[in-house]
Order: structure tokens, then sequence, then C-alpha cells
């Protein structure tokens, strides 16, 4: 978008905040960079160029707004809609690869070459890899000297610098301030809890919460996951160790409070939280090509800003996902709780009922499968599953191609189209995945007036796309299931 600039001019003449994160405003005369929606009185158009990211402006020589914190717009949503080499790089960079891999290992990921990667994202968003890392490293050490009482050089490497001198460089750099000046300017909050980040997750409006945190609590594995105190908390299995988090809905933020047992996993568990939360997407743009349907639009008119509610880890979800198929929501829960409890690692949690973390698929390879309470058929599937995620056969994650990885889930034994849609939706993020077998959809199908039949709803979608995932939200809210409301 940012070489649309008239597009760009008209959005950051009318403050519009639904561009935030979209792209960056750099302006010549004051050698800063804001968001689209910045309070500040706009430049003249002369005086404005524009960016796809912040580290190209940083690149470029401009400042952060002091006022405005560009680095703290959401996420683009493109990278979470797009398939492409490109989008994959930027989610693989988001959950931290190149500060744990360096970009060879970011390559490596991809199948591309270390100068094929570097070109496409230099071609696309200005900044190569390693300076879109060093941005995000930035934002993670800002977050962490506001937040925190961590010494510099404790913040330093937990950020992810390599030196003291370097991240003091670069906070003065991308910023203007040093890190003592951004730590004695910070707000003071005064319901810290010991230990604990509190972090702000800002989105684009409008988000409804029922379906989104309704989902996630009414199907949370027992010592896991929890709704307590009107928050979603639950474990995570991060590169460095573990962490719990607390997910409280607000009107214009989700609070965010974080304990991690290592602070270099800080921006991996943020950006997975994000991603479980859907906080990155474009409500707007979502909501406008489902409405002209219809059949849909009194349904997007109802409650609008549906997300999709999806993961912190690719392979738990799947082996959850096979756990539930043909049972209720209750037994799913249960078969779960009995792996947690045989399999996972036990984590501390003074504030409430976590004590698990879920087990990984090589600790479910020693697991013995006739202890699982499910037909023969279903047990070859889990197994199967299982082997291939814990042998590297199978790969699920951020950079996974949706198309190919669904190809190759349809040949594990006994797993179906329905699983493995599920999965591309909620594991994989595909926006486009549709479940036209789901008993939800086809009854809500029928109940609008939908053809109610597979091929006839997947035909009658097709003006769907690319949203399709979302449209299934709006299906299910059709319902009286507990997935579609807030617990008490």
């Amino acid at each position: 978008m940012h070489t649309d600039r008239e597009r760009c001019v008209r959005a950051v003449r009318s403050k519009d905040a639904r561009f935030d994160g979209w792209f960056f405003t750099a302006v010549y005369t004051t050698g800063i960079y804001c968001r689209p929606s910045c309070p500040a009185v706009p430049p003249k158009a002369e005086n404005m160029t524009f960016y796809a990211s912040a580290a190209a402006c940083q690149q470029a020589g401009f400042r952060a707004c002091k006022r405005c914190r560009p680095d703290t717009s959401p996420g683009s949503p493109e990278w979470n809609q797009r398939a492409d080499a490109v989008a994959r790089a930027m989610r693989l960079i988001a959950d931290g690869v190149v500060d744990r891999d360096g970009v060879p290992g970011l390559a490596a990921r991809l199948g591309y070459s270390t100068r094929q990667v570097e070109r496409q994202l230099l071609a696309e968003l200005g900044a190569g890899p390693l300076a879109l890392a060093r941005a995000q490293r930035a934002q993670t050490a800002r977050i962490l000297i506001e937040t925190s009482e961590l010494p510099m050089a404790d913040v330093a490497f937990a950020a992810g610098f390599s030196s003291v001198r370097t991240f003091n460089d670069t906070v003065r750099e991308v910023f203007a301030l040093s890190p003592t000046e951004l730590r004695c300017r910070a707000p003071k909050s005064a319901n810290k809890t010991p230990g604990a980040l509190q972090l702000r997750l800002p989105f684009r409006a409008p988000l409804n919460p029922d379906n989104l945190f309704g989902h996630l609590a009414a199907t949370a594995v027992p010592g896991v996951e929890e709704w307590r105190g009107g928050a979603l908390r639950r474990t995570l299995r991060l590169p460095y160790g573990h962490g719990i988090v607390a997910l409280t809905p607000h009107p214009d933020h989700i609070a965010c409070r974080l304990t991690l047992s290592d602070l270099r996993d800080l921006t991996v568990a943020t950006s997975r939280c994000r991603r479980m939360l859907d906080l990155d997407a474009d409500p707007v743009a979502v909501d406008d090509q489902l409405r002209t349907d219809p059949a849909l639009a009194p349904l997007v008119d109802k409650a609008p800003g549906r997300r999709v509610p999806r993961t912190v880890d690719e392979p738990e979800f799947a082996i959850r996902a096979v756990l539930g198929q043909q049972v209720s929501t209750a037994a799913a829960r249960t078969h779960a709780a009995r792996l947690v409890t045989a399999h996972g690692d036990p984590v501390d949690d003074p504030e409430g009922g976590l004590t698990h973390l879920f087990p990984t698929p090589e600790a479910l390879t020693a697991l013995d499968p006739d202890t699982l309470a499910m037909p023969r058929t279903r047990r070859t599937t889990f197994t199967t599953l299982v082997t291939q995620l814990a042998d590297g056969t199978l790969h699920l994650g951020p950079e996974s191609d949706w198309p190919e990885t669904r190809a190759r889930l349809l040949r594990l034994p006994g797993l179906g189209p329905w699983t493995a849609d599920v999965i591309a939706m909620r594991a994989l993020g595909d926006p486009d995945a549709f479940l036209p077998t789901d008993l939800g959809v086809r009854r809500a199908a029928q109940e609008l007036g939908l053809p109610a039949t597979p091929a006839a709803l997947t035909a009658r979608a097709a003006a769907w796309r690319p949203w399709r995932a979302y449209a299934v939200q709006y299906l299910w809210a059709t319902d009286d299931h507990p997935i579609n409301f807030l617990p008490a």
C-alpha cells in the first residue's frame, strides 16, 4: 500500500487508525516516522514519504515519533493473509527465527538461499531480514525498559542484543532517547505483579471478544489453559524456556501479563499470543467482503469484528484436532487432559490452576496406543501424526505452505478434509480455510437459507474468498454453543 501515495496521504490527513501497521509515514523536515493515525498536525504532503515497515524507516535514518509510538502499531494484516515467501518470512521473523538461527536459518526454513530471501524482502519492504529483526529487538527492549526494573545490561541481552553498546546505540538511534530516559518517561503501574511483564496488545477495531475468548475458554485443556478472573490463562512452551500468559479483553486493547522463565522469549511469546488472538487481522476488509452476501450481512452487522481463534503451538493444535475427531468438546478436553497429566512437563503456577505444558510430539511417541480410549483407526491416525511431527516428516509452523501442508495432512491415515481444514484454519492461520462438512456450519447454512450440501455450499462460498475462515465464525455464531460466549 505504501506505493499508493495519494491513498497514503488521505489516510494520514484523516488520521485513519485502520491503516496503522499497513504503512509508516516518514517526515523529511523533522526526521521522524509516525503511524497514519498520529494525533500531531499532519505534515505537508511534499514533506512526507512512505515505507512498508518500521525497519525501512529506521534504515533510512528516521526516528520513531515519541507521541504516536509507531513501533507499537498492530502488525500488517498482509503477512497473515498471504502464503508467499515474503509473508512466510515475516511470520518467521516475528517468531524470532533470525535472532535464534540467523539469516541462514531463516532461509533454510523457507527453502531459499539467503540471497533470495534478502532480495525479496528488500524489494517489498525496503529492509532486509537483519534490519527487520533489529527493529523487533528495539521494540522488545523498549517493552522491557518500560515494564520491568531489570538492569539495563540484562535488558540488552534479553532483547537479543550482542552487547550493551549495541543496545544503547540502537535505542538512541530508533527512539532518540537513552534507555535511562525511556524508563524515566514510562508511566508507573500501580498494580504490577512481581516477576510479571504487563503489556498492551493493540488491534484494529472492531473486535468481538465473545467468539474469540469464548471458543478458547470452552475448549481449554485442564492444566494447560483456564478462564480465571476475566482472563484467559495458559502455559507456553517457548524456545528458551516456558511461560504463563493471562490475556484480558478491553475495548481498545488486550491486556497481556506474561511470566517467563527466560526473558529472551518475550518477543516470541508476544508474537504467538497475537497470532492466537488474530490481532493483526483487518476486520473492516473482512466484514465488507462478507456483507456482500445477503445471508451473511445480518450476522456481520449484529456482531462485527469476529476473529478466528488460533493457537500458540501448531503441533499441539494438530494433536488436539485428532483427539477431537467425532467426539464432543468435553470428551476432547478429557482425552487431552489425560495426555497432559501423563506426558506434559510440570510447571508452577502460584496464581491459578495451571499445572503442565502440553506434551511435545517427541514425548508422545513413547505413548502406548492401547491406553488411548478411542477406536483403533483413530489410534493409528494419532500415532502416525505424532511420529511424523517428531521425526520432522511433517512440519507445522508459521512458515508452512498452506496448500502443500494440507495435502500432506490428507495423506495421513484416517485424517479427512474436516481435520485438515480445521488445522489449516486454526494452526496454520489460513484465512480462506473452509469447513463445508462441519455439522455446525451446515446447520447454520440451512437455517439461513444457504445451500446445505458441502459441494453447493462450497460453490456459494466462493464469493466469500479469501475470508472463508471468518465466514465460518459468523456461521457458528448462529448456534447456542458455549464457544460463542464469554464465560461468566
